[in-house]
């Protein structure tokens, strides 16, 4: 039996110094090891320097390899948000980051384990997890805070929501995109919350991970920006949300002093419309 073919999203914002690699690698392995049609496309999220040619110029060596290209800055949600619309393309469709943190034979044990859920996320917390180089101390105890807020807020008994390793069937993406509306951070939450309301089995497995230097997240800037958005992902499904319209201007106020990009409104609409 032929396996699925597969379309691996990767959002990419300033990445002209360590995309080609990863794209190179990911190119190579998939045409060595993965039998059924093999998609990779680059979204990239208002980049400044040269990721576009970086990404045009792998391309021309390995025709799996496109790209979207979004010039003003729409947020790594934003990016997924766009990218997921080609859900139709592929029997499955997922995401990796584009600083090669997970490498892809990992993402590959992630696609073989598809039989057995709707949605397959990879964990750097889940016992046999291989982490190569560990995130620095605050950067582990901000997620393990973020972890703990995120289970009080939805239940969803994830251990890590965030690593950015995931692959889902073409039915999931289609059926929860109209409810994606968190363009940061936290669009993880997002997704994997409208997953599970949706009905979806998400399976979580140990992953292999390293992490990389010249992170462009600001960690006290995204932390509060993460932190809004699941509120807001929370508030979205509560009997109360009508009676918070007023406050919108301030949320977007607040939103453009954090420099985020803002929830997309007609998504929010369209999620609390089917709550």
């Amino acid at each position: 039996m032929p396996e699925p073919s597969l379309l691996a999203l990767i959002p990419a914002y300033n990445e002209e110094a360590r995309i080609e690699p990863v794209l190179r690698a990911y190119a190579h392995f998939f045409a060595q090891n993965y039998s059924g049609p093999f998609q990779l496309v680059v979204v990239l999220n208002g980049c400044k320097d040269n990721t576009l040619g970086v990404v045009q110029r792998v391309a021309r060596d390995f025709p799996s390899i496109s790209w979207l290209d979004f010039p003003a800055p729409i947020g790594k949600g934003g990016a997924l948000i766009e990218g997921l619309k080609l859900a139709g393309k592929a029997d499955l469709i997922g995401y990796v980051d584009a600083d090669g943190a997970t490498p892809p034979r990992a993402y590959l044990e992630l696609v073989k384990k598809i039989g057995a859920a709707d949605c397959v996320i990879g964990s750097r917390w889940l016992p046999g997890a291989v982490i190569h180089q560990s995130q620095t101390g605050n950067r582990q105890f901000a997620s393990r805070v973020f972890h703990f807020i995120v289970q009080s807020l939805f239940w969803m008994n994830i251990r890590d929501t965030q690593c950015g390793a995931k692959v889902m069937k073409r039915a999931v993406a289609e059926k929860v995109h109209p409810a994606l509306c968190i363009a940061d951070m936290a669009f993880d939450i997002n997704l994997l919350y409208s997953i599970q309301r949706a009905g979806f089995k998400i399976l979580e497995v140990p992953t292999e991970w390293t992490d990389q230097v010249g992170s462009k997240v600001t960690l006290a800037r995204s932390s509060l920006t993460m932190l809004l958005s699941v509120i807001r992902v929370r508030l979205i499904y509560s009997p109360f949300y009508k009676l918070l319209r007023p406050l919108r201007p301030l949320e977007a106020w607040v939103y453009k002093k954090l420099r985020a990009p803002q929830p997309l409104a007609g998504a929010v609409e369209q999620t609390r419309a089917e709550a």
